[in-house]
């Protein structure tokens, strides 16, 4: 039986499990009650890496404790976490995520984009995007390089496109409407401005996308075009790599899907450049 328990303890959940956990899973187990950190923040890689096992072991370990696999089990344990382990320093002290750990959780996460768009999931999302007279863009702290990214990209690419900005939300959000669409990025601690504005928006009939990391978020309850990317910690702070591979993916099919309309579009901005020089004249 899957867990639907957000908040539900790990040790609660090891002690239930008992004797049906394997000798491996009993290490896996010790190594997670020991140091939450390796769990809540980590990869199925890092897991597996420091117990000294599989990744189809960590696997089948969330399966043991009742999850759909390792995911789901890392956003229950972040939920239920005292809110102190998430701030930045309490990471340095829990432990060392620089050199080989972060080289694999940036791999794995960015491995994990390219899972999120499988299929024709990339043009579901570019959809809306493209049909949209206005584009709304919202996001949090941790995935405002993907913001700024999709704001710098989706500009060159069509017609108005606008970044929400939290001091100015109502300002900002006063022309929206029903022939409009939002890219709302987002991930745990999910910014309290992000939801608030996404959820203005849908009510005003405003078509959302939405880019955040579980089920779980409370975004991805707003929209049936929704991704689940994978944030893996890099030091004291979230990775931005994610967010921002997404809005550059994001960006190509936009520019693929208009063809001719974002090439016309480039060609004007190109040529506006040159009139302002812009740019400093290159040397060849």
């Amino acid at each position: 039986m899957l867990r639907d328990d957000p908040q539900v303890s790990i040790s609660a959940l090891v002690a239930a499990a008992g004797d049906r956990l394997t000798p491996t899973e009993r290490r896996i187990a010790e190594a997670v009650l020991q140091d939450p950190a390796l769990l809540a923040f980590g990869t199925v890689s890092t897991l597996a890496d420091h117990v000294g096992t599989s990744r189809p072991s960590i696997v089948r370990f969330a399966h043991k404790l009742g999850f759909s696999g390792y995911t789901q089990l890392r956003e229950s344990l972040r939920s239920g976490l005292s809110q102190q382990l998430f701030r930045p320093s309490d990471r340095i002290r829990q432990d060392d995520t620089t050199g080989s750990p972060a080289r694999s959780a940036l791999t794995e996460a960015l491995s994990g984009v390219f899972d999120a768009i499988d299929g024709d999931q990339l043009s579901k999302l570019a959809a809306p995007i493209i049909r949209a007279d206005t584009v709304w863009i919202i996001s949090g702290e941790t995935s405002r390089a993907g913001a700024h990214a999709l704001l710098s990209g989706l500009s060159i690419v069509r017609p108005s496109v606008r970044l929400v900005e939290e001091h100015s939300t109502g300002v900002d959000l006063a022309g929206a409407g029903r022939r409009d669409a939002a890219v709302v990025i987002d991930f745990f601690r999910y910014r309290r401005h992000a939801i608030r504005s996404a959820r203005m928006l849908a009510e005003l009939g405003v078509e959302i996308v939405t880019i955040t990391d579980s089920p779980l978020s409370p975004l991805a309850a707003l929209t049936d075009t929704w991704c689940e990317l994978r944030i893996p910690a890099v030091g004291p702070l979230d990775s931005s790599l994610p967010a921002v591979a997404m809005a550059e993916l994001l960006v190509a099919q936009v520019a693929h899907e208009l063809h001719d309309e974002a090439t016309d579009r480039i060609d004007r901005i190109e040529e506006l450049w040159e009139r302002t020089e812009t740019f400093l004249p290159q040397d060849r």
